[in-house]
């Protein structure tokens, strides 16, 4: 999917060509970035601007509005993929207005400078990067910063423990704005977008029911590994984000067309395309938490803070379906506080145990209708269809030890089976059987 600016500057063009035509490549072409299900909330817009394609009448205006429904169709869309965040400066045409004036960035990014080990120092690039954040993304900082106000504090304190930086918790929203239930269409996934091979490599299970990638903790600890590892072969933490993006070999590789230099914006030119915005990116994004009060970006409240959340092991299957109805819990606030769990279903596996996260006000209510709750998990689980016996073998399996004089037509009939039901059962060849050899047996009659 290319970057939205780049869609915006194709539509552009087609604006150029027959009208009729235009209209038709126009819709193709917002079909192609945008899901279906998504383009009602722009057909009106389309066919307002119709008229003025025709006419050849449409303005600025029209196209940043299409700008503005196509963004916040991405930034609230389930399936956003974290590299539409990404905007690489040399996808920025014509004049970029100036939120923020060179003087005053260099002077911030000097500040910031002296506080972190990344180094951030000024560059045409990062400043063409961070006036179009300005610009065309400020009325969604307020959510991502509601956002982080629940995620940081936990990024923080397990960047803490693995003496990374604490500004590498910008990264999370460079890769997934901070959405655990983010998916790319490579596959990546969570807030850290961990591809499926990355998340196994650093213990993180995927089955029907659970995605680990998608626990805010567990793949906030694999990240804190995979980051720590990168930084033992670059030992320079710039170095070490661009090769989470585009992979430690990457990074060798244009250190070595480069002629050898190790700083990021020289081997810029020699990185693939994406991982050229990516840095960039995230240097802008911390530019823009940092100064936000002078910016004027104001966070929204969050829902929760983490701190006023708490966990409680269950004891069977149980669907948050189930836990609402006893509880009182909204199902979207466990869906929030539970992303990891893929169907809404928390399951009871023997030897690992599986928790739910709700808020802390609600322990008590849970623990008081925790028998409630698993009755009536209980309950739905009887009501569902089963299978009848006489479409599958029972488990009534025994061993039958074989005497002199015995054969398969014999015990066959001793236990109302088939003779090559009995060969099935038992791998068998042929009918041979010899005495003292035990033969597995599904009975229907004893």
């Amino acid at each position: 999917m290319k970057h939205l600016l780049i869609l915006l500057l194709s539509i552009t063009t087609l604006f150029a060509q027959q009208p009729t035509d235009s209209i038709v490549k126009i819709k193709d072409t917002l079909s192609s970035h945008v899901k279906l299900d998504t383009l009602p909330k722009i057909k009106d817009t389309i066919q307002t601007i119709q008229k003025k394609i025709i006419n050849q009448k449409f303005s600025d205006d029209d196209l940043q509005l299409i700008d503005s429904l196509l963004t916040e169709t991405k930034f609230n869309s389930p399936l956003f993929d974290g590299n539409e965040y990404v905007i690489n400066d040399k996808d920025i045409v014509g004049d970029v207005t100036e939120i923020v004036t060179e003087e005053l960035l260099k002077k911030r990014l000097s500040e910031i400078n002296t506080q972190t080990p990344f180094n951030l120092a000024f560059n045409p690039a990062l400043k063409k990067v961070i006036n179009n954040y300005l610009k065309y993304r400020k009325k969604y900082y307020p959510a991502l910063m509601a956002r982080a106000k629940y995620y940081f504090p936990m990024f923080e304190g397990y960047l803490d423990a693995y003496d990374i930086p604490i500004e590498m918790k910008y990264l999370a929203i460079v890769e997934s704005t901070l959405d655990p239930r983010a998916k790319s269409r490579v596959g990546a996934t969570g807030l850290w977008q961990f591809m499926y091979g990355t998340g196994r490599q650093f213990k993180l299970a995927v089955n029907s029911y659970v995605d680990e990638r998608q626990d805010p903790v567990k793949s906030t600890i694999a990240a804190c590994k995979y980051l720590s590892s990168l930084y033992k072969i670059f030992g320079d933490w710039d170095l070490a984000l661009a090769a989470y993006n585009s992979g430690p070999g990457n990074v060798l590789k244009a250190i070595k067309r480069s002629g050898g230099y190790r700083n990021y914006w020289n081997i810029r030119p020699f990185l693939p395309r994406e991982t050229a915005g990516y840095v960039p990116a995230f240097y802008a994004t911390m530019y823009i938490f940092k100064y936000a009060d002078e910016l004027g970006i104001y966070p929204e409240a969050p829902k929760l803070f983490k701190f006023q959340t708490d966990t409680i092991r269950v004891k069977r299957t149980v669907s948050f379906d189930q836990i609402s109805e006893k509880t009182g819990i909204d199902t979207e606030v466990l869906s929030f506080l539970n992303p990891m769990y893929k169907l809404d279903i928390i399951p009871f596996i023997k030897k690992k145990s599986f928790a739910v996260r709700i808020p802390k006000n609600k322990v008590i209510d849970f623990l008081n209708s925790e028998e409630d709750i698993y009755a009536l998990a209980i309950e739905e689980d009887a009501k569902r269809e089963k299978p009848l016996p006489k479409y599958f073998e029972m488990d009534k399996r025994i061993r039958y030890k074989i005497k002199s004089g015995d054969y398969l037509g014999k015990i066959a009939r001793k236990f109302g089976v088939r003779v090559k039901d009995i060969k099935r059962w038992n791998n068998m060849r042929s009918t041979r059987l010899r005495a003292g050899q035990r033969l597995f047996i599904y009975p229907r009659r004893m």
